[in-house]
């Protein structure tokens, strides 16, 4: 693809074409800072950790959120409960519900995994010029962008 200047603007064709490359790296980021920089969890427990550690949550919550099946999202918080990450108590407003919640452990965990995660992109930064980290920099913002539209 050749150069733009500022001033000149990109046709449909290269759009798209740009569009391709930046979910194809996003989505190769987003795997290998997964699958590498961890082996402590299997990504799917990693999400539900990383959910609850705003908020609590019940099952059926997590399931919406995380776009799986209640009985697929059972198995997952009972493996996070008998590994002593997440704890069950009863929603005080509704006998009927089970809120879920991190346990101090859990929070150990999810911080230990963030920190590695960080640490293994951060070791790839490393290894680029000022100049790229700057347009890294640039591209976050724009990303960041693109993402609450």
């Amino acid at each position: 693809m050749r150069t733009k200047t500022p001033t000149t603007q990109l046709s449909r064709a290269e759009l798209v074409s740009l569009s391709n490359d930046i979910r194809l790296a996003c989505m190769r980021i987003s795997r290998r800072v997964r699958f590498e920089s961890d082996r402590e969890l299997p990504p799917h427990q990693f999400s539900v950790l990383a959910r609850l550690d705003d908020t609590p949550r019940t099952n059926s919550e997590l399931a919406e959120i995380e776009q799986v099946s209640a009985p697929s999202m059972k198995r997952t918080t009972s493996a996070l409960v008998e590994a002593g990450y997440i704890a069950r108590a009863d929603d005080p407003t509704d006998g009927r519900q089970v809120i879920l919640s991190l346990t101090p452990e859990g929070r150990k965990v999810l911080r230990r995994i963030r920190r590695h995660r960080d640490e293994w992109l951060l070791a790839r930064f490393e290894t680029l010029t000022d100049e790229e980290r700057e347009l890294l920099q640039q591209a976050a913002a724009v990303l960041a962008k693109v993402a609450t539209k």
